[in-house]
């Protein structure tokens, strides 16, 4: 297994362009691909979950051109594939398998979907039981519940008035997303009621506001009711640009409030719909000094020790792993809750976080939907080998370590999922004394 050293660092300084965002690029790609027109994407994030969208995108007969650097022109079909029976392997990315899912339940083709064996014990269930509300044909391939999936043409109940559907909230947003974006395509009015409570809500307002980049309008009632007006139509807004990733913001903004600082981080700012950036809020509660720009954020530590905190983190289910390592570097212990979602993602990462932290020689206390972090007694130990489990955020989480002891990294190309060339810009910023 390849493993990266990462040596001691004391502080950190610099200026950080971040890539495109993930949940922001798939959606963009799925979209353009759905609507009337064509669409000229800029900034896409280059990674392993969107080159699985764009493949799949391919196979399904949608024209995609690469037009140099990190821009696409896609040529979109008006709301159904032009390929009616294709086998899509979709890797790891939850982005691209459960909006594809709900694209294709509603038209009339035969598709097989599958990916990694991590993504078939991933849950999908919920997503399937609101799609065979509607009529869609679906078989589970597997075991129950989770892919690899049938779909078959379905018999939509288009011929009533209005689509009464009902989803479940509390396990992923996704489900939700992939209902939001199909349900224009079948002209009905449609109503999604959401059961029990919402999780990671700022990624369905993300989702709502491409829609609307689109045409497509969704009233929102609440976070609990969502209805869709008929004979709506996606038309692609000729241009549109992909905002930074705020995830990935996280990892820089946290090293100049533990290095120092100051860092900056360039494509994402105070207007963001993304919901991580949120995260810039949680180190100003550290007692990082923050500052937002328009396209910008800023992180600096003027010599004060940060503060532990104890915070709901429904909001930033992603950015909140950054948070778990940034705990290590605050006086007293630190409660991350209601991130009961990160044993659904790429890893278990709530059994995954506790375990690498406990390596390091802190206190972990592990919940089923919180994590309690208490910083080593004494020193960190040094040159221990952190676990990535084949997820890119531990790689990612885990770096900010080397701001108090030498670390390593195991399989550290795992990365590439989102932030192919993370390390080498970490090293940009990363000062030895």
């Amino acid at each position: 297994m390849k493993r990266l050293d990462l040596p001691l660092a004391r502080n950190a300084r610099g200026t950080i362009q971040l890539p495109g965002s993930k949940s922001i690029s798939n959606r963009i790609l799925l979209l353009a691909a759905l609507a009337e027109g064509t669409t000229q994407v800029h900034e896409l994030l280059a990674s392993d979950d969107t080159a699985r969208m764009l493949e799949a995108l391919d196979k399904l007969g949608v024209s995609i051109a690469y037009s140099g650097g990190n821009d696409y022109r896609v040529t979109g079909c008006g709301g159904k594939f032009p390929v009616a029976t294709a086998e899509l392997f979709l890797g790891n990315a939850g982005t691209a398998f459960r909006p594809l899912t709900a694209a294709l339940a509603v038209m009339q083709g035969h598709y097989r979907l599958s990916g990694v064996p991590r993504m078939h014990e991933r849950p999908i269930g919920d997503l399937v039981d609101a799609l065979r509300q509607l009529g869609a044909d679906i078989t589970y391939l597997g075991n129950a519940g989770f892919p690899p999936l049938e779909i078959k043409p379905a018999i939509l109940h288009t011929h009533e008035h209005i689509q009464q559907i009902t989803v479940k909230g509390d396990v992923s947003s996704q489900f939700l997303t992939g209902l939001l974006m199909a349900l224009p395509l079948t002209g009905t009015e449609s109503i999604i009621t959401v059961i029990g409570t919402l999780v990671s809500q700022p990624y369905i307002q993300l989702t709502l506001a491409q829609m609307q980049r689109f045409g497509v309008q969704v009233v929102r009632d609440d976070w609990h009711r969502f209805i869709i007006p008929p004979q709506q139509r996606y038309r692609s807004p000729g241009r549109i640009f992909v905002e930074g990733d705020a995830s990935s913001a996280s990892y820089f903004l946290a090293a100049g409030a533990i290095g120092g600082g100051p860092v900056r981080v360039q494509g994402v700012g105070r207007d963001s719909t993304q919901g991580d950036v949120r995260f810039a809020d949680a180190l100003a509660m550290m007692g990082a000094d923050i500052t937002f720009g328009e396209n910008w954020i800023e992180a600096c530590n003027k010599g004060k020790p940060l503060q532990a905190i104890d915070l709901d983190c429904n909001a930033i289910p992603d950015a909140a792993m950054t948070l778990a390592v940034a705990a290590l570097f605050a006086q007293g212990t630190t409660t991350l809750r209601n991130i009961a979602s990160w044993r659904l993602k790429e890893t278990d990462r709530l059994t995954a976080m506790a375990v690498e932290l406990r390596k390091l020689g802190a206190g972990v206390e592990e919940g089923m939907d919180f994590l309690r972090i208490t910083p080593p007694e004494q020193s960190f130990i040094p040159g221990v080998a952190i676990d990535t489990y084949d997820d890119h955020r531990m790689a990612m989480c885990f770096s900010l370590i080397s701001f108090a002891a030498p670390v390593y990294i195991n399989d550290p190309d795992c990365v590439a999922k989102t932030f192919p060339d993370y390390f080498e810009k970490f090293s940009r910023i990363t000062y030895p004394a």
